[in-house]
């Protein structure tokens, strides 16, 4: 927000209350507070939720006589953002929207700073129109800006010819230091950062060294680079790292942390040697990017009801199951969440610790030090915890621990690497766990995957005729039978409005393919099956019963089955029919 002069602020105050956007009791308790205080009144005001910051800035640029630009929802062309130095416009707080009459039009937050218009001007070498934004529409323009890749290009046309040079005489860390790599490897890391990819692959080929991120989970080749630059910048990642540029043999894992704009993003760097150098993958731990809030992931329903009840009881074991990324560590985080307060002492044991949580005592596992999840289960069950995260369970031995320390009075939080909820129960029996110890802590298994989000901007379409049977093959049985019954089936499901199993045909959505929103998604959701394991269950799992027996009597129960959940979520218009095939086709 622009600090304007008192006299003006004043004005704005008044234009606010003549148009009724403010109240004027809590007008009146801010004037009082900044007495106190010296802070503006505006700030006051926006501070205390009593006005929106966006509605400041508008009435500002109103009292000023200058335009006012509403950012919010629009998309600013590549070509006209390069205009401007992203470096520039994040310290300014200015960003460039179009250009009108060979002037450039910005968007800025303090129109009347001369100094600061004059600056841009001179930067961009051409007259500049000012115009008022507030500093939400602005943030939502910066994160238009995309990592400009001839900079990376020309990094490796530099680097080519000195990492041919240098690499016979071994001065690799020379290279990496001295050469326009580090400029390079910094854009990359932008990129990613800033397009919300869950991973960078670094893989180098015969002739030519490829980088590929994972954005909403899948794949996508961004650039191609000459092979002679992997040396170089494989360099630079190991001194990041803290490994040894030497090693070219064996693997090696590290981690670092960089700043994109205002957000701290923690690096986990996996280096392995393949036939032509070595593959880097670098996975990005955003925690702002994360909700952490089941109900926001995709949990509803019978599902969240059935989880709820496990993490109510004082003790027992809660785990969660699925391939890797599916989330079952940031599901884990969420449940934490909700049942933190200050009574209860929470301890986590991880590896690496991805999400850091105030009043939750976290511990980072360190085999190379002797502190394995064995080891360390042991250590924290000597803390006097309520709860206690063990971030996977590896072996017999852990398992045994966590079991024990669920038989002891405490809440226990795992994860295990199998297909399905069900999946579970025969897991632990295969690592040696008694079934009777199994049956009497286990309270809640959840399985789980991740699909792509629709994006915003979409269109509806009928089904056709064969997603049409395969969604009343599949949801047969679960969606309402009858017209009546639309509400009721629809709140005990946590999807509201569902269509009669009936239908002729049902209503689905697609998003449209856009830069930002490749294949028309956007972000991810959770498709999750939960078991409460009752009673009947119990007898199942004493009896070394099948995960496929287990998930029988489940579904009977109400278990809603990760497919099922996935179509649900389809007709819900949060997904697609394709997607959830493409995620859940091998389950039931």
């Amino acid at each position: 927000m622009a600090l304007l002069p008192k006299e003006a602020q004043d004005k704005v105050v008044k234009l606010l209350l003549n148009e009724g956007l403010i109240d004027p009791t809590s007008t009146n308790t801010a004037y009082e507070e900044i007495k106190k205080t010296g802070q503006p009144i505006l700030a006051v005001l926006v501070s205390k939720g009593l006005v929106e910051d966006a509605i400041v800035q508008h009435a500002s640029a109103v009292v000023q006589g200058v335009p006012y630009v509403n950012l919010d929802n629009v998309k600013i062309p590549l070509e006209v953002l390069q205009k401007l130095p992203q470096e520039s416009a994040e310290r300014s707080m200015a960003v460039p929207v179009g250009e009108l009459n060979e002037q450039l039009v910005v968007a800025m937050l303090d129109v009347a700073n001369i100094q600061q218009t004059d600056y841009i001007s001179t930067l961009v070498q051409m007259p500049i129109r000012a115009l008022m934004a507030s500093s939400a529409g602005i943030m939502h323009v910066l994160t238009q800006y995309k990592a400009d890749f001839k900079d990376v290009r020309k990094a490796a046309e530099v680097t080519t010819e000195e990492v041919r040079k240098k690499e016979a005489s071994g001065d690799v860390k020379t290279i990496t230091q001295d050469s326009p790599i580090s400029k390079a490897l910094t854009t990359i890391l932008e990129f990613a950062a800033r397009s919300k990819a869950s991973d960078i692959h670094i893989e180098p080929l015969e002739n030519s060294l490829i980088i590929r991120c994972r954005i909403d989970g899948v794949l996508r080749q961004v650039m191609e680079l000459p092979r002679a630059i992997e040396p170089a910048l494989v360099s630079r990642i190991k001194i990041l790292a803290n490994l040894k540029i030497d090693e070219h043999r064996v693997p090696q894992d590290g981690q670092f942390t960089v700043l994109v704009g205002d957000k701290e993003i923690d690096l986990r760097i996996a280096i392995s040697p393949v036939v032509w150098g070595e593959q880097v993958v670098i996975r990005l731990l955003d925690k702002s990017g994360t909700t952490m809030e089941v109900e926001k992931m995709g949990m509803t329903g019978r599902s969240l009801r059935a989880v709820i009840a496990g993490i109510e009881k004082p003790n027992g074991m809660i785990l969660t199951s699925g391939p890797t990324g599916s989330g079952k560590s940031t599901t884990l985080y969420a449940l934490i969440k909700k049942i933190k307060n200050e009574t209860i002492n929470i301890v986590t044991l991880e590896d690496p610790v991805e999400y850091k949580m105030d009043g939750v005592n976290q511990i980072q596992v360190n085999v190379d030090a002797g502190l394995t999840f064995a080891s360390g289960l042991r250590s924290i069950l000597r803390q006097d915890p309520d709860v206690v995260m063990v971030g996977e369970i590896r072996d017999a031995e852990t398992a045994n621990l966590a079991v024990q320390a669920a038989l002891t009075g405490h809440l226990v939080f795992s994860t295990l690497h199998t297909n399905s909820a069900a999946g579970i129960l025969p897991r632990l029996l295969d690592m040696g766990i008694e079934p009777f110890l199994i049956a009497s802590t286990l309270n809640t298994v959840i399985g789980q995957r991740l699909v792509r989000r629709v994006s915003e901007k979409r269109e509806a379409f009928q089904s056709s005729e064969i997603e049409t049977k395969e969604i009343r093959d599949i949801l047969g049985n679960v969606l309402p039978q009858k017209p009546e019954d639309v509400p009721r089936v629809s709140e005990d499901l946590g999807y509201p409005g569902l269509p009669v199993a009936s239908s002729p045909s049902f209503t689905l959505v697609k998003g449209f393919d856009t830069q930002d929103t490749p294949n028309g998604f956007s972000g991810r959701a959770g498709l999750y099956e939960t078991i409460d394991v009752d009673e009947d269950i119990q007898k199942l799992i004493v009896a070394r019963a099948t995960a496929g027996d287990i998930m029988r009597v489940a579904k009977i129960k109400g278990t809603i089955t990760m497919r099922e959940d996935g179509m649900l979520k389809a007709l819900s218009g949060l997904t697609t029919v394709d997607e959830v095939n493409r995620v859940a086709s091998d389950l039931a």
